[in-house]
């Protein structure tokens, strides 16, 4: 769920990643893998943006994985294949704080190989990078501060500002699920507006029940503020992994309870 979040928020906000990511506020859109050449090896986790000159790939990673090394290879030659001509720029996101040797690996090698890519661990950035725009506003919590409360009431403040309201409502929405990461769910209610959200604060303890049984429902309850919000459903269905259907019947379901 919480790459997910981190999906919605890059293809979303793609302006605000390329700023932090690329050094300039490049716009960029969705590049689906289905226009590389194979079959994607994770596609529920890769985010792939493009420009008329570059591609953005990037994954959030909230625990480590093995595998990232080589997986980052083959989506640099997937991408060459399909586009020689753009610079593409690999950037892995660590959301978590762990030991793990994992974390520091930025390269893939093989005899006569070599590759690499940018890893970036959140708790090691310094907090103000995320402070300046609003799709990066959710990563705050999770950046090099010794009072992460003091941050989440940082961002709080921020999101207030925001003049858009479905804006507001997805950044808050967003923060809130994040924050879950390190925070305890009595101070992110504290601290973030339920009216902004329309109770989508409690977005943790909903996925915390939807691990064990009742994943379904647990996953329904997430749609519905996530729908209640304001979002699209194509965007619902990304976060959720729901189907567009259920999506239908859920907003259905919901007009005929009214």
């Amino acid at each position: 769920m919480f790459d997910n979040i981190c999906k919605f928020l890059a293809e979303n906000f793609s302006c605000d990643f390329a700023t932090w990511l690329l050094g300039e506020p490049i716009t960029l859109t969705q590049l689906s893998p289905k226009e590389l050449s194979l079959e994607p090896i994770r596609a529920d986790a890769l985010i792939l943006l493009q420009s008329e000159q570059h591609v953005l790939h990037l994954e959030f990673q909230t625990q480590v994985d093995a595998e990232i090394p080589f997986r980052m290879l083959d989506y640099r030659v997937r991408v060459y294949r399909r586009f020689p001509q753009k610079e593409m720029h690999q950037v892995v996101i660590y959301l978590k704080q762990t030991n793990s040797d994992l974390v520091q690996q930025n390269t893939f090698l093989l005899t006569r190989t070599r590759h690499e890519f940018e890893v970036i661990r959140l708790w090691e950035q310094p907090t103000e990078v995320f402070l300046r725009t609003p799709g990066l506003l959710p990563l705050a919590v999770l950046s090099s501060t010794l009072d992460r409360e003091a941050v989440l009431n940082q961002v709080a403040q921020q999101i207030n500002n925001i003049t858009e309201l479905r804006t507001q409502s997805n950044v808050a929405a967003s923060t809130a699920i994040l924050a879950g990461l390190v925070l305890n769910q009595e101070v992110i209610k504290r601290v973030l507006r339920s009216d902004i959200m329309r109770e989508s604060v409690i977005y943790q303890e909903i996925l915390t029940e939807g691990r064990t049984e009742g994943r379904t429902e647990a996953l329904l309850e997430v749609a519905k503020n996530l729908l209640n919000s304001g979002m699209q459903l194509e965007q619902v269905a990304r976060m959720t992994k729901l189907t567009v259907e259920q999506l239908e019947q859920l907003q259905t379901q919901e007009e005929s309870d009214e």
